[in-house]
């Protein structure tokens, strides 16, 4: 069974730093494109930042570049999203996916709030 965990949302003031993990299981992970999506109350989900199976390509969207950096740890199965400059902006839950033919996968997904 494909499962996909998210961890390490929370509470941050504006400008502080989160670091989001999602621990991957049930399927071969080192093999698989991996995503970070978010969500925000009212708007469509939409793509954060995505990196290749050995994280040579990886894409940001415009509004987290320089601030969000995703990586992955192929030996324990879990990518990660760290977040610096955090913006109230930000707020939304974040998902992390996969496509695994044709099919997508998504975690239960983790709230970020930036708020003073």
């Amino acid at each position: 069974e494909v499962q996909l965990v998210e961890s390490g949302g929370g509470l941050v003031q504006p400008g502080g730093s989160l670091s989001l993990s999602c621990a991957a299981s049930g399927f071969t992970f080192s093999r698989y494109y991996m995503s970070w999506y978010r969500q925000a109350p009212g708007k469509e989900r939409e793509l954060v930042a995505g990196i290749r199976s050995a994280g040579g390509s990886i894409y940001y969207a415009d509004s987290v570049k320089g601030r969000f950096t995703i990586s992955r740890d192929n030996a324990k199965n879990t990518v990660y999203l760290q977040m610096n400059s955090l913006k109230p902006e930000d707020t939304a839950v974040y998902y992390c996916r996969t496509n695994l033919g044709g099919i997508d996968y998504w975690g239960q997904g983790t709230q970020v709030t930036v708020s003073s």
